[in-house]
């Protein structure tokens, strides 16, 4: 008797472990909801902005009979698979790998501190606003590929061109660069323009959107990076229409001006370069009427430019030394946009003014605010669940 006794105790006991530790579940879960919830409606301003971007687009391309240039299916595919596949999967190796080689001891502590409720109600936010902006990327492309269209080609190539000559002493600024032509620099060019800058660039979007450590300006900075796309990327681009010097001989009719430059790649690269190819396809693109990834051809102002200038500001607050790298960056994407021929020198120009001056519009309206927009604050229930494991 004693030992059926015995074991109706053990199955009690375990029965009410087991309860315990759905229970705990559950409220870590509904805890993790709420927190996640918290931190989407801190994105609230973001994610109005994506969706009357993404309905300005569909409107005014429908109303005006360019329903072929909607690029929303063109991010269908790559976009997903990049942020929401690729890059959550080297995240999660990374954060396991770096606890299996710093912590020897209380591994658990650790691995818990990886999958606390602040870490993954961040984490699931964030895809949430990578997911957005897959939508506001096809908006902007659609945009992007009406423009010419509506304004009947690229008018402003002969003024852009004109301006870069007389602000360069009188050449073309191309010219200036090439003189210091060679196969290595060329290929070095080439890959950072097309790769290294996205990769740059995108990593730290992902970053900013899923990482904790980000909170204090996740928000501000998703906010400065539509704000940048649209205005410099859209309006400016929509405003003066212009395809840049990989194009100059295409739209003006004038192929003599920029024929250098393009031989010159050509020769010092050895076989096409990775720019060449692209440009190539949004040729293609644009003669078919084609919408596509990444497709519409616009030179003014620069979006890696702006892109990337609005990342420096972003390390320069963070830390001052690596904002001087960031700049010195800005400058080389700059000086390469101008070498490859995808822009004239002023599109960069203008580019990093305007980045500067939307960065600091959206600063000052944050700093404005009695309670911070970029972070949610974390809840008393999810800090109570271990101080060690939800303060970063």
């Amino acid at each position: 008797m004693s030992t059926a006794r015995d074991d109706a105790i053990r199955e009690s006991v375990i029965e009410t472990s087991a309860r315990e530790s759905l229970g705990k579940l559950h409220a870590l879960g509904i805890e993790t909801l709420r927190e996640t919830g918290r931190i989407a409606w801190a994105d609230r301003f973001f994610y109005a902005i994506v969706g009357i971007h993404a309905l300005a687009a569909v409107i005014l391309l429908v109303a005006s009979g360019q329903r072929a240039s909607l690029a929303f299916s063109a991010y269908a595919v790559v976009w997903p698979l990049v942020f929401l596949i690729q890059f959550p999967f080297i995240y999660l190796l990374l954060g396991v790998l770096q606890v299996v080689h710093r912590f020897d001891r209380r591994r658990g502590l650790a691995f818990r501190k990886l999958l606390s409720t602040r870490r993954i109600s961040h984490f699931a936010a964030g895809l949430g606003l990578l997911l957005a902006l897959m939508v506001f990327q096809g908006a902007f492309t659609s945009f992007k590929n009406v423009f010419p269209l509506w304004a009947g080609g690229f008018p402003f190539d002969t003024t852009f061109a004109g301006i870069d000559s007389a602000i360069h002493y009188g050449q073309d600024p191309w010219r200036i660069l090439h003189r210091f032509d060679s196969g290595i620099l060329t290929a070095i060019v080439d890959w950072n323009y097309d790769h290294g800058w996205f990769v740059l660039c995108y990593v730290a979007l992902f970053a900013v959107a899923v990482v904790p450590e980000a909170a204090r300006i996740r928000t501000r900075y998703m906010l400065t990076y539509v704000a940048t796309w649209i205005i410099v990327g859209n309006v400016l681009a929509g405003l003066f229409p212009a395809a840049g010097p990989a194009f100059y001989g295409h739209v003006t009719g004038d192929s003599d001006r920029f024929a250098p430059l393009l031989a010159s790649l050509s020769e010092n690269g050895g076989t096409t370069t990775v720019s060449m190819a692209f440009q190539d396809y949004l040729w293609s693109l644009y003669s078919n009427g084609q919408p596509g990834f990444g497709s519409g051809i616009s030179a003014f102002p620069s979006m890696h430019v702006a892109l990337i200038t609005m990342n420096a500001l972003f390390a320069w607050e963070w830390k001052r030394r690596l904002g001087l790298v960031a700049f010195a960056y800005v400058g080389f994407v700059a000086l390469s946009s101008v070498y490859l021929g995808w822009h004239y020198a002023i599109d960069g120009y203008a580019a990093i003014v305007i980045t500067v001056v939307v960065y600091a519009a959206i600063r000052r309206w944050a700093t404005g605010k009695t309670s911070a927009p970029d972070a949610a604050p974390v809840s008393a229930a999810a800090a109570s669940t271990s101080p060690r494991l939800t303060t970063s």
